[in-house]
């Protein structure tokens, strides 16, 4: 499914998106060495054993990151000019190695571009949920989308 323009996008409209990912602890600790962040809760398992959570915890920006990217191919592929900015983040549940993310959008806001009239900024709240439906991650986001073209 390619994205979606501006005029196809309602306040209110949620997408379920059927895409899902398994996090692994390879690439999560990949991701912790690219973003060269060496916090011992993600990359020192026994550092992670002594804490109230018993093992490594996936890092936040790289749980938010995979929820974004799984949003993509039913929300802005190809149909966005630019993401505007990202607020309201939260991550009010821990995720580990294994876990599945599954994601919702809802869309939360829509208005025409005041100086661009081929565009509209759309804001979206992506929701993250681990394989028990446990909400892991919430974020709003807000993108300068396509209008569809005549």
């Amino acid at each position: 499914m390619a994205g979606k323009y501006f005029d196809e996008l309602e306040v209110g409209m949620v997408i379920r998106h059927e895409l899902s990912r398994t996090i692994t602890e390879a690439e999560h600790m990949f991701f912790c060495a690219i973003t060269m962040n060496p916090q011992p809760l993600h990359i020192n398992a026994d550092f992670a054993s002594k804490t109230q959570f018993g093992k490594p915890l996936v890092n936040g920006l790289f749980t938010m990151s995979l929820v974004v990217g799984i949003s993509v191919q039913e929300t802005t592929f190809g149909t966005i000019v630019a993401n505007l900015g990202y607020e309201n983040v939260a991550h009010p549940n821990p995720v580990f190695h294994g876990d599945t993310i599954y994601v919702e959008t809802e869309i939360t806001g829509k208005r025409e571009s005041k100086s661009r009239p081929d565009t509209g900024i759309i804001t979206m709240k992506h929701i993250g949920r681990n394989q028990n439906g446990v909400v892991v991650v919430e974020v709003t986001r807000s993108a300068l989308f396509l209008k569809r073209p005549t």
